[in-house]
């Protein structure tokens, strides 16, 4: 939605205007052919999670997490509805795992650690990888220039492009268990 409004402009959806915005985007835009289609859903468990859910098919839901209690435990709400809403979880990322000095090396914890890891072993859900915290993920977000292009030996961009291997795997596992399920909606 930040490409379609004014960057001052505040997107004040409720429910409906949201679930009606989720429909149009996934079935009046022209994708042409997909591999993948990632959505970037906001934290939680609102009403775009539940819209997406409920419209189109979705081969599963890959959940982030810090490292500390107060994010795993929001997490853990978004696993149970996922859950709830038979949705595959293909596994859990630690985003800001920790922190690699630029002048001494030295690795720092920053917000706690293996929270993410935790979680994933307490909810048998499969753990991707941690990402590191990396100032070129931020500035290539806002240039356009993602770190897994400007940067691929960076460890930030070798993390993610793991996780996405296995995202990718996950996939291929889920759609020989179940294949995808349809929505029709009229």
């Amino acid at each position: 939605m930040g490409m379609l409004v004014p960057p001052d402009q505040p997107v004040i959806w409720r429910g409906p205007m949201l679930h009606s915005a989720v429909q149009q985007f996934m079935r009046d835009v022209a994708w042409g052919e997909l591999d993948y289609l990632i959505v970037d859903l906001p934290p939680g468990t609102g009403d775009v999670s539940l819209s997406m859910a409920q419209s189109v098919p979705v081969a599963g839901a890959v959940v982030v997490t810090t490292p500390q209690g107060v994010s795993v435990s929001d997490v853990r709400k978004a696993v149970a509805m996922f859950r709830q809403l038979n949705i595959p979880i293909l596994g859990v990322v630690e985003n800001m795992s920790y922190f690699v000095c630029g002048h001494c090396s030295e690795r720092t914890e920053i917000f706690g650690n293996g929270g993410g890891r935790r979680m994933s072993e307490e909810m048998k859900i499969p753990f991707l990888g941690e990402v590191p915290i990396d100032t070129r993920v931020r500035s290539g977000g806002d240039e356009g220039q993602p770190i897994v292009a400007a940067a691929p030996d960076a460890p930030a961009a070798q993390a993610l492009s793991e996780i996405a291997g296995k995202v990718a795997a996950q996939i291929s596992v889920q759609a020989l268990r179940q294949p995808l399920r349809v929505i029709q909606t009229a």
